[in-house]
């Protein structure tokens, strides 16, 4: 098992890391709508947050020499439910036609208050 930090993506707001390797496969922490110089969240809205966490899963799996076509499994939680609509429209433009595996969950609440927080899981294809 490998531990692995990406310089660009934000900290990590407690004692875990970026990501973690097994075999092929790459387990992401958790992401939320942080901006990695500011730390701060982005966007008011469920659409602007959920964007800002799919750009942080990329900046992440870039600094792995992977992509979000890599991406076989993703757990979404969202503080409520009524946000799955813009949640689900935001995630699917991003993915772009690729459809990996996914959880939907209602959580109390997320990190910092943020609206989303999204992992998942890769597969390098070496």
């Amino acid at each position: 098992m490998q531990t692995l930090f990406v310089e660009d993506a934000p900290e990590a707001i407690g004692p875990y890391c970026h990501a973690v390797r097994s075999g092929p496969f790459y387990f992401l922490s958790g992401q939320t709508p942080l901006d990695a110089d500011t730390m701060q969240i982005v966007g008011d809205t469920i659409e602007e947050q959920t964007g800002r966490v799919l750009f942080n899963i990329s900046t992440v799996l870039n600094g792995l020499g992977l992509g979000l076509i890599d991406v076989v499994k993703t757990t979404v939680y969202l503080k409520s439910m009524d946000d799955f609509a813009g949640m689900n429209e935001v995630y699917g433009k991003i993915f772009e036609g690729h459809r990996p595996a996914r959880t939907t969950i209602a959580v109390r609440q997320n990190p910092l208050d943020a609206l989303v927080e999204i992992e998942c899981i890769a597969e390098a294809a070496d």
